[in-house]
């Protein structure tokens, strides 16, 4: 079903809920794992991606429609992923450092990517980056997201996401070389 169509059902309130759920069975795969590459762990992720579901019941009444409702919902996720990591620093106290340190352990103990050697050393080296490059390099790599969808759920102009992933992409080349060299 397309979006508008979601977004016309869901203002109809006899369809309301209807509208929701298919809404959710679009969007909730795509969510979780753009969630999880940032969290890493299932149950966080699974938290998570709950979390930006309501946010997105709660406010899809007011949703404008600047952006696509993919990218909005994205936005939202992207943004409940960078506070969640922010607070989990602030709550505990921790430097960057053992964030990824303690992410890094969760990977290892990640049953989708036992025996996968590469994509485990990939993973490690892209804990290591910033939480917003790890973001952009997260959205072009692996969701193949456009520069210019990216800008729309970033809040970013297109050059300075060139700029970031060209740098993520430099440091995590450099990192797998060292790890497999």
């Amino acid at each position: 079903m397309e979006d508008q169509e979601i977004l016309a059902k869901f203002h109809d309130p006899a369809a309301r809920n209807v509208a929701f759920n298919q809404l959710v069975r679009k969007y909730q795969r795509q969510v979780y794992w753009h969630v999880r590459k940032m969290v890493i762990n299932h149950d966080d992720a699974d938290d998570l991606t709950q979390d930006v579901f309501i946010k997105v019941w709660n406010h899809l009444e007011g949703f404008r429609q600047d952006a696509s409702l993919y990218t909005w919902i994205y936005r939202i996720a992207t943004n409940e992923c960078l506070t969640w990591l922010k607070s989990k620093r602030h709550k505990f106290l921790l430097p960057l450092t053992d964030v990824t340190a303690e992410l890094s352990v969760q990977l290892e103990a990640d049953e989708s990517l036992a025996g996968d050697e590469i994509e485990l050393k990939l993973q490690k080296a892209i804990l290591t980056l910033p939480d917003k490059q790890r973001l952009v390099f997260n959205l072009r790599y692996y969701d193949e997201m456009p520069y210019e969808q990216m800008a729309e759920v970033t809040g970013t102009s297109v050059g300075a996401l060139k700029a970031s992933y060209h740098h993520a992409v430099k440091k995590v080349e450099s990192l797998m070389l060292q790890m497999v060299g």
